[in-house]
């Protein structure tokens, strides 16, 4: 069993509160969960930044080439949809479990 876990740092430039910032986080959680079912994905840290977002991302796999291509596509898909945040920096990791 492989698991890929990835953080990812978000930068909220429009963004003027913490209603606002859960606003954009809520909508990129949906949109996440959405589009790859077998996801899991949650602002993990910086919850009482309003400009800034740091969202854990994981996929269970029984190959870790896989499990990187699943949550590649995720880090694209958040980086390239028109929302309110910038994909600022992000950090892959396969563990092989068992």
């Amino acid at each position: 069993m492989v698991v890929a876990a990835c953080r990812v740092a978000l930068r909220l430039p429009e963004n003027h509160s913490l209603k606002g910032k859960r606003h954009v986080i809520k909508s990129i959680i949906a949109r996440v969960q959405n589009r790859f079912s077998n996801v899991s994905i949650s602002e993990i840290d910086g919850q009482d930044f309003w400009q800034s977002a740091s969202l854990g991302i994981a996929y269970v796999s029984g190959e870790a080439q896989h499990a990187n291509e699943v949550v590649s596509k995720v880090v694209g898909f958040i980086e390239n949809s028109p929302m309110d945040a910038e994909l600022v920096d992000y950090e892959i990791e396969i563990v092989h479990v068992l």
